[in-house]
């Protein structure tokens, strides 16, 4: 069945929009800008306060939410099922999931590329599996598990890329390594969030732009709040220059009065997550979550692609294979293998044809 004109539209949103996320944060942090007080030139480097504007993004859809809510109203046949009562509490577990490991994720992309940090994202597959498992009492197929061993396969020859790539890059190798191990264990975090909004969250039927804004209200709210105390912690080579405190936002918004681009760059971060959380549920409820899957990871090439381009890594052969066998335990895991084999002609199916065939010449050779 071929796409509408809007599908199409949602697809490539999706895909732009996603990429530019991405693609914006690790443009940001290739800024170099002097700081307050007529401090020297340095990098941009405020992971926490790039994870605030991000839960701003996501924030901004529940707007999204009440407009779509107030349009339905004004239709002749509302579509939109009334609002469930449910405590906005029930997202505080899972924004807390979400505003760590995404405080973590900005920290690694200070030290890897943009490609490895998107491809290593995979892993949440892992992850996910097993706590599902454990906490949902969820039984994996086969083809799930396969995904799994095919998924970590992926992810050693994804880091066995950046440690052949590093010396040519401007990361050093530790902090290649730390960046890519922080990555991972976001996913462990990620996938805590992703079982608690099915366990608690999801079967109160909230709207999907409902939950992702709530939860971006509280992420918001408590990493803002959290820039005080973290302007004075200490954190020797993790902590934002030239005071490498935890974060240093004044610091921040002055390399930024320095540097507008950087502004630009943190506002690319912030609009293109509001508009991929809307695309990624419009793609999910107007074609398939498969889809959305497969856009996903369609993703990660064009972040690759751009990176190239732009000459923020170099090109190595085992990345492009590590991609590859992500994308084949992806695809395993959410059996997109299914379609594929329904669609070869069986065994029994053919035999049962020949018989007919055999069936319907004999009959014809007999009446003559």
């Amino acid at each position: 069945m071929a796409w509408s004109r809007y599908q199409l539209g949602l697809a490539a949103l999706m895909l732009v929009t996603g990429s530019i996320n991405t693609l914006a944060a690790k443009w940001a942090d290739n800024f170099s800008a002097a700081g307050c007080s007529g401090t020297e030139e340095h990098s941009f480097q405020h992971p926490f306060l790039q994870a605030v504007g991000m839960f701003l993004g996501e924030f901004s859809c529940l707007g999204v939410f009440y407009l779509l809510v107030w349009r339905d109203r004004w239709r002749p046949e509302p579509s939109m099922a009334p609002s469930q009562p449910f405590s906005p509490l029930l997202f505080l577990p899972p924004a807390l999931c979400d505003m760590t490991g995404t405080s973590i994720m900005y920290v690694a992309l200070n030290m890897t590329s943009a490609s490895s940090f998107q491809m290593l994202r995979g892993s949440v597959i892992i992850f996910t599996g097993l706590l599902s498992v454990a906490f949902l009492g969820r039984k994996l197929e086969l083809s799930q598990w396969l995904g799994i061993l095919v998924t970590i396969g992926g992810l050693v020859l994804v880091g066995l890329a950046d440690l052949r790539s590093s010396p040519t890059q401007k990361h050093k190798l530790s902090e290649v390594i730390t960046g890519d191990l922080l990555i991972i264990m976001a996913q462990v975090i990620v996938a805590i969030q992703m079982v608690l909004e099915e366990k608690f969250v999801y079967k109160h039927d909230v709207h999907p732009l409902r939950a992702v804004g709530t939860e971006g209200f509280f992420g918001f709210l408590i990493l803002a709040l959290l820039l005080v105390p973290m302007y004075y912690i200490p954190a020797g080579s993790f902590g934002s220059p030239p005071r490498r405190t935890l974060e240093d936002a004044l610091d921040a918004f002055c390399q930024i009065g320095h540097r507008p681009l950087i502004a630009l760059a943190l506002l690319g971060n912030i609009s293109s997550i509001a508009f991929f959380n809307f695309a990624g549920i419009s793609v999910t409820k107007e074609i398939s979550a498969t889809t959305r899957m497969v856009l996903d990871s369609l993703r990660t090439l064009v972040i690759w692609a751009v990176s190239l381009a732009l000459g923020w890594e170099t090109f190595h052969g085992l990345e492009i294979l590590g991609f590859g066998v992500l994308l084949t335990g992806a695809a395993l895991y959410n059996s997109l293998h299914r379609p594929l084999l329904a669609r070869l002609p069986r065994r029994g199916a053919l035999d049962e044809r020949e018989a007919l065939l055999r069936g319907e010449s004999a009959a014809i050779n007999g009446e003559s």
